[in-house]
């Protein structure tokens, strides 16, 4: 019998001992991934690039302990560096140019941190981890492709060796300007370590493949950084014109780490803008960690379940410490994940050594870290935001269904003009108002219409009026009782419409009541029409001729 077919492991004593060398391999590839995403997402931020360390080191650490997803690998992500950014800017943050205040709104930020951490703790004691699948499937993707734009935006400038603020429609009209003025030897470290990003997943060599792409670009731009003399302050003509260079190009961490150690200020929790940001915060990192979540227990290899309330009171506890001493917030990360998985991991034990590679080498390395130029790390968040609201996620949604195409570019476009807040509540009402076109009653939005029957081969549970995301919730903790019996009907048949969100759902449990060797059976739908081709496409009644 193969390890894969042998009982799961476990990330308990038995666990470390059996699985430490796979473990301690992929938190080693991992932290090679991690090291130059944490500095880079904690600038991005407006945070002190030391702070994404602090928190990936906690997550790493305490997330292992509390949590009993295996393979997740917690520590800070892109799709929170608006939420980030927009927080330290309302209160004060100025880039650079008045250090006092940067630090005051540092440590503002940080009591709304540790406030949202605390949102997160009882989010998990509550058991509200069912939480991400109130959202319609649009409406997330849509929100990260927003954040995609947003993190290209504000990045692209630094990769040009320069500075630029104003919220990202504005900094998508000035684009040919910061070409135009763009630092050349700067820009060349930046332009050559974006050719890497998004040429390194053509490669077709294994051996290179290893090594990820991350690391080859600190191995390529730190050498042009030092040959080109960065870490001096001078200027240099080029084409008549005048350019500055000098450390403010490369990244600064502190000799002794323990001496960036940070406490936050809560006196911006006595303002709206303090309370505003705790609930991004809270909402958006717990959706963006429970679905990651979701995901790597899909394709764990082993098909361990997360328990995701339990996972949402690690991330909120790790939030939490990490906010009281200076860290960014944190969730379960997707692209890390699945390097731990692709990289050999078996237990959760290999988020907790990509931890202490983190510590040890920060602690007894900053020098090298501070040759790393500031333009190579805006171009790795360049290819992640691309990732993030790439073409292809356009193509999905469409072939999902036109409708969910006009909730995620609506949810886009709400975010780009207006805020993260307010564009996912745009979104929700885009996607509410197609449902009502469609023949959804309007109550029917709002309350589950549910009966059930019951004999003594089956249960049946009978839906009327619509099956929707908003009622989601709802109709599985109907259903969710019924496992381990030997057959569960959900009859649609008198629903008037019944959404993406409902079948992805209905589907998913199918599968889990399978686990519990029972069988779910959806039935109903045979005088529903599909409106894509798509086999999770949203369903409408025809009426009969």
């Amino acid at each position: 019998m193969t390890e894969e077919t042998s009982a799961p492991p476990r990330g308990n004593l038995e666990g470390l001992q059996r699985y430490w060398k796979s473990d301690l391999l992929s938190g080693f590839m991992v932290f090679l991934i991690a090291l130059p995403l944490c500095l880079a997402i904690s600038l991005a931020c407006g945070y002190p690039a030391i702070a994404g360390i602090f928190t990936a080191i906690i997550g790493g650490v305490l997330a292992t302990v509390l949590s009993n997803s295996e393979l997740t690998i917690k520590g800070p992500a892109a799709g929170l560096i608006v939420i980030a950014i927009g927080c330290v800017t309302e209160f004060g943050f100025t880039g650079g140019q008045d250090p006092a205040a940067d630090l005051q709104a540092y440590r503002l930020a940080l009591g709304v941190g540790v406030a949202a951490g605390v949102i997160q703790i009882l989010f998990g004691l509550f058991r509200v981890g069912v939480l991400g699948e109130f959202f319609p499937a649009a409406v997330i993707h849509g929100l990260l492709a927003a954040i995609g734009f947003i993190i290209i935006l504000k990045q692209l400038p630094i990769v040009m060796g320069l500075s630029a603020e104003g919220e990202p429609l504005e900094l998508l009209a000035e684009l040919p300007h910061f070409v135009m003025e763009m630092n050349p030897v700067v820009g060349l470290i930046g332009i050559i370590s974006l050719i890497i990003m998004f040429g390194y997943p053509l490669l077709k060599n294994t051996r290179l493949a290893a090594v990820p792409a991350p690391m080859i670009v600190l191995l390529i731009a730190v050498p042009l950084g030092m040959y080109f003399n960065l870490g001096h302050e001078r200027t240099y003509n080029f084409n008549a014109h005048a350019y500055p260079l000098g450390p403010s190009f490369l990244v600064a961490v502190p000799e002794n780490m323990f001496s960036a150690l940070t406490f936050p200020d809560f006196s911006g929790l006595a303002t709206t803008t303090g309370w505003k940001y705790v609930v991004l915060f809270a909402l958006i990192g717990s959706v963006e960690s429970l679905l990651s979540a979701k995901a790597i227990d899909q394709i764990d290899p082993w098909r361990r379940k997360t328990n995701l309330d339990r996972d949402l009171l690690a991330i909120g506890a790790g939030n939490t410490l990490a906010a009281f001493v200076g860290g960014l917030p944190m969730i379960s990360e997707i692209v890390r994940s699945r390097a731990n998985i692709d990289n050999g991991a078996r237990t959760r034990f290999a988020n907790m050594f990509h931890g202490l590679f983190l510590l040890v080498f920060v602690a007894l390395v900053p020098t090298l870290i501070n040759q790393i130029p500031l333009a190579a790390l805006g171009a790795m968040l360049v290819f992640t935001g691309f990732r993030l609201a790439a073409p292809a996620e356009f193509i999905h949604t469409y072939r999902t269904g036109r409708e969910q195409l006009v909730v995620f570019v609506s949810t886009i476009i709400a975010i780009l003009a207006t805020d993260l807040l307010v564009g996912i509540g745009i979104g929700i009402i885009v996607e509410a108002v197609i449902h009502v076109v469609n023949g959804a009653p309007f109550g029917s939005l709002f309350k589950s219409d549910v009966s059930i029957e019951q004999d003594a081969k089956s249960a049946t549970v009978i839906v009327e009026q619509s099956a929707v995301f908003s009622t989601w919730i709802a109709l599985k903790r109907t259903i969710e009782p019924f496992k381990g019996e030997p057959k569960v009907v959900v009859d649609l048949s008198r629903t008037s419409l019944v959404d993406h969100t409902v079948v992805v759902g209905l589907e998913q449990l199918q599968k889990e009541f399978v686990e519990k060797k029972s069988i779910l059976v959806v039935t109903g739908l045979d005088e529903h029409t599909k409106l894509s081709d798509h086999p999770q496409a949203t369903r409408k009644k025809v009426p009969r001729s």
